[in-house]
């Protein structure tokens, strides 16, 4: 190979090297612009208003879409985005909680995590992202009500995944007793919507594995409502 075809080559690297770089860079792995349109027209709290947050995956997502009267009747706040997983939350924790000013948060974690939507399952990790959330809010004067992973017997995007009550139970059992360590109210979905013989979500409250219809929502807003009200 001459000098001219070796200069070729390398440039020619160097310019898919640099297209890469550019493209991960556009790449929003925690997806920022979801909401940001949302939040600069909310914009900062009105005299009195005292804001609640939801923040989530697809769960607390579609809660807005079931049942929106809930969020819209009570001025609380959907931030949920399908797929996501403790790690993202986290990522754009600032952009869609504490930017906006509540006076209380609720999170839902978990169920993405143990999926492996964003890589091998590590319950130290999940569970760090959880506490970051926290220390984050309680640094801002924001309140925390956290709330426990829904029961999921299988993943139907992650079939090989076969241990995910076991992995869900642990991670609740670990956040519930951090939660009471650090004053801070857990809200316990599982127990309620587990199905009789303790193995997935009762079939009364989902349409397959892992989301809630409209009746498990309407058991999870009987369960976090009463904790709403006496924090906000």
């Amino acid at each position: 190979m001459n000098i001219k075809s070796i200069y070729k080559t390398i440039m020619l690297a160097l310019g898919l090297l640099t297209a890469t770089n550019a493209s991960a860079q556009r790449h929003d792995f925690a997806n920022f612009q979801r909401y940001a349109k949302e939040n600069a027209e909310l914009g900062l709290p009105k005299k009195g208003e005292r804001r609640v947050v939801f923040m989530g995956n697809s769960i607390t997502e579609g809660w807005v879409n079931h049942h929106p009267e809930f969020f819209k009747d009570n001025g609380f706040i959907g931030r949920g985005i399908s797929g996501q997983t403790s790690y993202q939350f986290l990522l754009r924790f600032r952009q869609d909680v504490i930017d906006l000013k509540p006076v209380l948060v609720v999170i839902n974690y978990g169920t993405n995590d143990i999926a492996e939507n964003t890589g091998k399952y590590d319950e130290d990790q999940t569970f760090g992202n959880i506490v970051s959330m926290v220390d984050m809010a309680r640094a801002n004067k924001i309140k925390v009500i956290l709330t426990s992973c829904l029961p999921a017997g299988a993943f139907p995007w992650r079939p090989e995944i076969t241990d995910a009550m076991q992995k869900i139970r642990h991670l609740n059992a670990r956040v519930e007793a951090y939660a009471k360590l650090n004053k801070i109210p857990f809200v316990n979905y599982f127990d309620a919507m587990l199905s009789p013989d303790g193995t997935r979500m009762d079939t009364r409250y989902t349409p397959e594995h892992v989301h809630p219809n409209r009746t498990g929502y309407e058991v999870m807003e009987s369960l976090v409502m009463p904790v709403i009200k006496k924090m906000r």
